[in-house]
């Protein structure tokens, strides 16, 4: 895909970055330079390659689902600034 220097220009004032314009040709050819290497990705094969979200696999330690240092309100409150009725009281932030 070619980018010209006119493209360049429009992107720039859309992201209100302001760019000389003996700067926008240069500027045009090396983003034409990495959209044709992204181009290249696209005609890899990656029939049946599974989606990764790291390059090394890993299994995350499990412990047991317990309940501990809980159902004491009258301690948790203790830290609040302003509580009532067993909750805390925040300002109003919406109007």
């Amino acid at each position: 895909m070619a980018i010209d220097a006119a493209t360049v220009r429009k992107v720039a004032r859309l992201a209100r970055i302001a760019e000389p314009e003996e700067k926008l040709e240069p500027l045009a050819r090396e983003l034409s330079g990495i959209l044709d290497w992204i181009e290249q990705l696209n005609e890899v094969d990656t029939d049946g390659v599974e989606p990764m979200t790291t390059s090394v696999h890993t299994t995350l330690p499990m412990r047991d689902d317990v309940v501990t240092d809980g159902g004491d309100a009258a301690r948790v409150l203790g830290n609040a600034p302003r509580s009532e009725k067993g909750f805390y009281v925040v300002p109003k932030v919406v109007e």
